[in-house]
């Protein structure tokens, strides 16, 4: 099946390098490009494509607003990524808690900005651990009181676990290697967290651990 992409950022040249990368790609189209977010929203309604990359800081509608208009679209069927800098990481935690389903940064080679868009036209979500850690630390001290934490009751210990790693974005093989269990055994671990928290994807169960207080401030 052919992955549909539509790029949206104010840099023409980024939008052209990028489509002309996702050219060379099997299984990858690009679209539709354009250079505002509001042009986002109205392109992702009318294409309804697999995945959206967004940068953060467009005009007439910023990244984030525009994840939040496409993710509580009816019918949405449409994954966003969003393009980042080292310098907008506050930006990031917003997309995320808007329905993003990952972040990148626009330093990035190429063939890891194809491969975070093949990975969320899965279903699955990116987290840079570099970054995720950064943001961690950074916003811990900014969030709102935790608030209570529902469904975490229907954890088992182990599950709980696996939930705090995740929140400290370790990888599933990173996972593996600290509970001493294998590959397989994680990603069961990992469903079933999701699963039983309501949870679409890894970043949103990072958003989860922060929002409720389950990791040291």
């Amino acid at each position: 099946m052919t992955i549909r992409v539509l790029l949206a950022d104010d840099h023409s040249m980024f939008r052209a390098g990028m489509r002309a990368v996702l050219a060379t790609e099997p299984g990858l189209e690009c679209v539709a490009d354009v250079g505002d977010g509001r042009a986002a929203v109205s392109e992702i309604h009318r294409l309804r494509p697999e995945v959206a990359v967004l940068d953060v800081r467009m005009p007439r509608l910023d990244g984030l607003a525009a994840t939040e208009a496409i993710m509580a679209a009816p019918g949405n069927v449409t994954r966003v990524l969003v393009l980042t800098t080292y310098d907008s990481d506050a930006y990031v935690y917003q997309a995320i808690r808007a329905g993003a389903s990952g972040f990148l940064l626009k330093s990035l080679p190429p063939e890891e900005m194809v491969t975070a868009i093949r990975v969320a036209a899965r279903g699955d979500a990116l987290i840079d651990p570099s970054v995720t850690r950064r943001l961690i630390e950074r916003f811990a001290s900014h969030l709102e009181p935790p608030e209570p934490a529902p469904g975490l009751d229907r954890l088992t210990a182990r599950e709980r676990e696996v939930l705090l790693l995740i929140a400290d974005a370790r990888s599933n093989a990173e996972i593996a290697d600290l509970l001493r269990v294998g590959d397989e055994t994680v990603k069961t671990h990992v469903s079933r967290v999701l699963a039983k928290l309501g949870l679409r994807d890894r970043v949103h169960a990072v958003a989860y651990a922060h929002r409720h207080g389950l990791v040291e401030r």
